[in-house]
């Protein structure tokens, strides 16, 4: 039932906040760091500031660029590293062992993976009308063009059939928000491949759970005004904002296996030149074979710097990396109408 009591609560915004950067309230540049960029420009970012930082502190403090300078500091310092890129290597194969034991399974569970999909993707194709795309970003994007069109058929149903004025103008502006918000998500999602960030970027900017709430109070609140049609209308773009729930959380969740896979395959990459260097340093490096100086510096503080900087990158890899995903995680944990931000609130 409608209730009259002159009182607007928040829930009865039919517009709010779509993408991902409007809804999260933080800055551009914060967004772009935690999970816009790419990884390894990220990486070398943090690995490029670490040696500018440490190499300012050594310059400022005398007192430690002098023990930089001794030969038992560097060896102490050094022989952590190999321990620490030995240890990073065994967490990467522990990662993709998990990763891999995912995969794993009798034929039985395998043969329900392949039903559960096609069951899916049979769901999908009743709602777009057509066979469901078999490429992760038009699966999606077509997912999304399904609703824009419904919330048309929608709109036109309710201005055909209903003389409320209150229920056409609310839904009017659901719609028209609905239709923005879809073609924003269609534009950016076209063309984008699957293994890149783009198309799970995309996706987050549907705000498809705060839709499917408002479809949700319109059936309640206009329950006595909409006629059987109206109401078949609403359920049908119900029903295309529903599939596309758990359709982005299966793209999300290849995509975080990908970066996965990707993030143990690097950092196995960049482990043997670091082992490389730490042991030369421990081997090679000193005051006697490293002379002069640069820039009001020591040659020997530069390379320590250098070297110390190279072999610390597997951890700020590893750290981009891992920040773009719990990043993710923690922006789509819950799954349908449920609003964790308060910025939504």
């Amino acid at each position: 039932m409608r209730e009259n009591d002159g009182e607007e609560s928040g829930d009865d915004e039919v517009q709010t906040a779509d993408t991902m950067r409007e809804r999260a309230d933080e800055s551009r540049l914060k967004l772009w760091l935690l999970i816009g960029a790419n990884r390894l420009v990220v990486t070398v970012v943090l690995t490029a500031s670490f040696f500018a930082l440490f190499m300012l502190g050594a310059l400022l403090e005398p007192t430690l660029s002098t023990m930089l300078l001794d030969r038992a500091v560097i060896e102490a310092m050094f022989s952590s590293m190999l321990t620490a890129i030995i240890t990073a290597v065994t967490l990467v194969v522990t990662i993709g062992q998990l990763i891999v034991s995912q995969e794993n399974g009798p034929l039985g569970e395998q043969r329900q993976r392949m039903s559960a999909t096609m069951d899916f993707r049979g769901y999908v194709t009743e709602i777009v009308g057509e066979p469901a795309p078999a490429d992760p970003s038009a699966f999606l994007s077509r997912l999304v063009e399904a609703a824009s069109e419904r919330a048309q058929v929608l709109k036109a149903t309710i201005d055909e059939h209903s003389d409320d004025q209150e229920l056409r103008q609310e839904l009017s502006e659901f719609v028209d928000s609905l239709t923005g918000n879809a073609d924003t998500v269609t534009e950016q999602i076209e063309g984008a491949k699957f293994g890149t960030f783009d198309v799970v970027h995309a996706a987050m900017d549907f705000n498809y759970g705060w839709k499917i709430f408002q479809i949700e109070r319109l059936q309640d609140d206009y329950e006595d005004v909409l006629g059987a049609e109206e109401k078949d209308a609403l359920e049908d773009l119900r029903r295309s904002l529903v599939l596309f729930g758990p359709a982005r959380e299966h793209i999300k969740t290849l995509y975080f296996q990908w970066e996965l896979i990707n993030l143990s395959r690097l950092i196995l990459y960049v482990s043997v030149p670091a082992l490389l260097v730490s042991g030369m340093m421990l081997t090679f490096v000193n005051g006697e074979t490293v002379t002069g100086t640069t820039l009001g510096a020591e040659n020997l503080l530069w390379v320590v710097a250098a070297a110390f900087s190279f072999t610390i990158t597997p951890f700020f890899l590893l750290m981009s990396y891992v920040v773009r995903v719990t990043t993710l995680a923690k922006r789509t944990l819950a799954i349908g109408p449920l609003i964790l931000r308060d910025s939504q609130r």
